[in-house]
């Protein structure tokens, strides 16, 4: 993984899409991300909510978009992501962030 937009452990405005840029070609059928939020102002959570998101391959084949029907509300969030890059490498990870 060589970046992620929004960046971990940054606050950001609430972002419709969250893009993950790998350094190899991935193959989209094996790979795949859930985004969960962690903690939501004035509510008690009991467990991380999961949110509904798709994700796509972009054209340069490294980096996967992550795009939710609408904009993400103000919480903290974890993405959890696993990808399978083209030499057959499976790698997973995970980021936090914020919206304010």
């Amino acid at each position: 993984l060589l970046s992620t937009t929004p960046a971990s452990n940054s606050v950001v405005a609430s972002p419709a899409r969250l893009q993950l840029t790998f350094s190899e070609a991935l193959v989209a059928n094996f790979s795949g991300v859930e985004l969960v939020m962690t903690d939501m102002p004035g509510m008690k959570m009991s467990a991380p909510m999961r949110m509904t998101v798709t994700t796509a391959l972009a054209p340069d084949g490294k980096t996967v978009v992550v795009s939710s029907a609408k904009p993400l509300p103000r919480g903290a969030y974890r993405l959890d992501w696993h990808v399978v890059s083209k030499d057959t490498h499976r790698v997973q990870g995970s980021f936090a962030f914020k919206v304010k």
